[in-house]
């Protein structure tokens, strides 16, 4: 098919001026701040983890003492994850972020095998987890002693996500502005529970920070990293919409360790103010660490801490839509996903399919509301990927050691990771067998998806069928390739 450029009648309205001038072409925009790179960072970062990830963080140490040292690691060790990102954002500025870098450096099999990864496990399955607690959050209040109805929540969660894809796919501001503001929102409860912890330390409510009772199986001490780095998850979302920020040599580092470093802060001193209140057992008998934690010392106004913990993970999930979004049209520029997820609205400039796909994915998760079970899938596939993206580094100073380098880190710092990744993805093998081996099995489903559908030549047919399929959607949808300034 001919792919005709899109003809643009002037409407005389300030909403179409925005949309596109007179120069403008159909693509991503580099419309982001600096701001709007801190608040997609925390604001995907910061959502359901801080609230949920105590629990198991505690369950799998066995001490206080040892879960706040979980934490603080957890947080250094994504500082370093990002430390190494910076450099390679910075030296390949494609959207798709460790996916473009493998790509890059290993070549389009391990890049694929990343893709997939992150298509089937971790980005629809994360979403889903941040979902289903915004909406056990929100419906808290109504449901003061018991957990909400499951049904319920799931309906709940797959409202929250058609409603974040509409806007998404609308209006990449409104996308930014949503960010923005419910990024605020979650600090602004996050500061109430910090700064009443100060207020029970200085009351003297420090009996339950001790080491008694520290797991002594390693196994167990590695396996409680994949509750603390799950809230850490989103450290390296901005890498994935570089096209679309401004100045990225500038202000890609500078977001990511603005970022990282008041996410650490903050996750330690939130972990600090629910112990000065909670006991370990009150903490692992909670599927919602801050509501048990407001009942104790707010009320009556204590339903405000669910309706703000709702709030913060809403940003979380459109953090984590916006950026995902475009990894899947990173992947179908590079010939390794549907050729319609390439394409742009030619009137909203939002990559309108990968959005949607997106969410489509994310709400067949929903089929399963056993949070700690998918964070286990989650964190075992997240971190044997990222372990391979930080590897670029070291591999392009050996191979390319001419390409220009903004940002040179230190080859100590992603040998370190390197090696702390092995641990634990190994390590936990031997306390979660049965869940890192559903999540070995499927990331080896990619290797037959790849040899057929891309190594491999399609049939005639095949390619007419997914020819067509494209087509329709594209005049559904009213989308195109991306344009640059040669083809007009």
């Amino acid at each position: 098919m001919t792919e005709a450029k899109p003809e643009y009648k002037e409407v005389p309205t300030k909403e179409a001026e925005e949309v596109k001038d007179d120069n403008e072409v159909v693509g991503l925009k580099p419309k982001m701040t600096l701001m709007n790179g801190i608040t997609v960072i925390v604001g995907s970062i910061i959502g359901s983890g801080i609230f949920i990830s105590p629990t198991g963080v505690l369950k799998d140490t066995g001490s206080v003492g040892m879960s706040l040292v979980v934490w603080i690691i957890s947080g250094l060790f994504s500082m370093v994850g990002a430390y190494c990102y910076a450099e390679l954002g910075c030296m390949i500025q494609k959207t798709g972020a460790d996916y473009a870098y493998i790509m890059v450096t290993f070549g389009p099999f391990l890049a694929f095998m990343r893709l997939w990864v992150e298509c089937l496990i971790v980005r629809p399955c994360s979403q889903t987890i941040v979902a289903l607690t915004f909406s056990v959050y929100i419906m808290k209040p109504f449901f003061p002693d018991c957990d909400p109805p499951d049904d319920s929540a799931r309906l709940l969660a797959a409202v929250c996500i058609l409603i974040l894809t509409f806007i998404n796919c609308w209006n990449v501001k409104w996308a930014t502005r949503v960010q923005d503001i419910f990024t605020g929102a979650k600090l602004f409860a996050l500061a109430v529970i910090i700064v009443t912890g100060f207020v029970q330390l200085g009351r003297g409510q420090t009996q339950y920070f001790t080491f008694d009772n520290t797991e002594t199986d390693m196994s167990r001490i590695a396996l409680s990293f994949y509750s603390g780095l799950f809230a850490y998850n989103g450290w390296n979302y901005l890498n994935f919409v570089i096209e679309e920020l401004k100045d990225p040599v500038k202000n890609l580092p500078k977001a990511i360790y603005i970022s990282i470093s008041l996410v650490t802060v903050v996750y330690v001193l939130a972990n600090v103010a629910f112990y000065t209140t909670l006991s370990p057992a009150e903490v692992l008998g909670s599927s919602a660490v801050a509501v048990t934690f407001a009942d104790r010392l707010y009320r009556p106004v204590e339903f405000l801490i669910p309706v703000f913990v709702a709030l913060s993970t809403f940003g979380s999930v459109n953090g984590i839509l916006f950026t995902s979004s475009r990894l899947f049209y990173a992947g179908a520029l590079e010939g390794q996903m549907p050729e319609i997820l390439t394409m742009i609205q030619i009137k909203r400039m939002t990559p309108t399919p990968a959005v949607l796909f997106m969410a489509f994915l994310s709400l067949i998760y929903l089929g399963s509301s056993n949070i700690y079970a998918l964070i286990s899938y989650v964190g075992f596939a997240t971190w044997v990927s990222i372990g391979l993206a930080v590897a670029c580094v070291p591999w392009l100073r050996y191979t390319a050691p001419n390409l220009e380098r903004p940002i040179k880190v230190n080859l100590f710092w992603p040998i370190i990771y390197i090696l702390a990744t092995i641990v634990i993805t190994i390590v936990p093998m031997f306390a979660a067998p049965i869940e890192t081996g559903i999540g070995v099995g499927i990331i080896s489903t990619g290797i037959p998806v790849y040899l057929i559908f891309i190594k491999m030549r399609k049939p005639e047919v095949i390619r007419r069928f997914l020819k067509s399929i494209d087509t329709f959607l594209q005049k559904v949808m009213l989308v195109c390739q991306p344009e640059t300034p040669s083809n007009l």
